[in-house]
């Protein structure tokens, strides 16, 4: 047993509970969605807005988005918790804007026949991580809320050293990238584990902790796919 893993009595089995399915599904078709804005966003004025950001600065884009993404997050939880339709579709908004337009901005670099291509094959790549992600934290009689901790320890570190790329030394806003990408694998784990362990939790806020780290996992694997797809041309 790893050292910075603490028995947990309740894991089971890989077989899967009609609640679990219910929030893998909604998480899932909230991805559809975001996919299917980052398309349909990638022709429109709003595709150039991580030109805007992201050129004044590196870390003015992090901010910005992770701003969106954090306060979505927060009207969406509390529309959930409070029986409010309104607010949480308010909140559920904002994230699929946020992740929509900083998915559409990225795959606006590619070519216009490779844009479906670009997506499907990130689809494939982030479906794949997730399964082992899930596969290993099914797998293990163990807590991990540490998982999620630790992605907040890389979060902060990836704002912080993209904050010095940005102004000082550019060659650590790939470790930046990394930060915040190790981030969201990390935040995967943890929201696979509560959704596996707290069965007494809301599944409105579990399906949102899951789409949330699935986007944001997304995002990063699209950027990675780009850079592949265009390298072979």
């Amino acid at each position: 047993m790893s050292s910075v893993e603490t028995p947990h009595e309740t894991a089971r089995g890989f077989g899967l509970t009609g609640r679990e399915v219910r929030v893998i599904g909604g998480a899932s078709v909230l991805m559809a969605i975001n996919v299917a804005l980052m398309y349909a966003f990638v022709t429109t004025p709003l595709a150039v807005v991580n030109d805007y950001l992201f050129g004044i600065a590196p870390i003015l884009g992090v901010v910005v988005y992770g701003a969106a993404i954090t306060g979505g997050q927060l009207v969406a939880e509390r529309g959930v918790t409070n029986g409010d339709t309104g607010i949480a579709f308010v909140g559920m908004l904002l994230l699929q804007l946020a992740f929509g337009v900083f998915g559409a901005g990225v795959l606006s670099i590619a070519p216009a026949d490779a844009q479906l291509q670009i997506l499907g094959l990130t689809a494939v790549v982030v479906a794949v991580v997730t399964a082992l992600i899930s596969g290993y934290v099914y797998a293990r009689s163990t807590t991990f809320e540490h998982w999620g901790k630790f992605a907040n320890f890389a979060f902060l570190g990836g704002i912080g050293v993209i904050a010095i790329g940005s102004f000082v030394l550019p060659e650590l806003l790939l470790v930046g990238f990394v930060l915040v990408f190790l981030g969201f694998l990390l935040r995967l784990g943890y929201e696979i584990w509560q959704v596996r362990d707290n069965r007494n939790a809301s599944i409105g806020l579990q399906t949102i902790g899951v789409y949330i780290a699935v986007a944001g996992v997304f995002v990063h694997v699209l950027q990675l796919v780009l850079r592949y797809v265009l390298s072979q041309e």
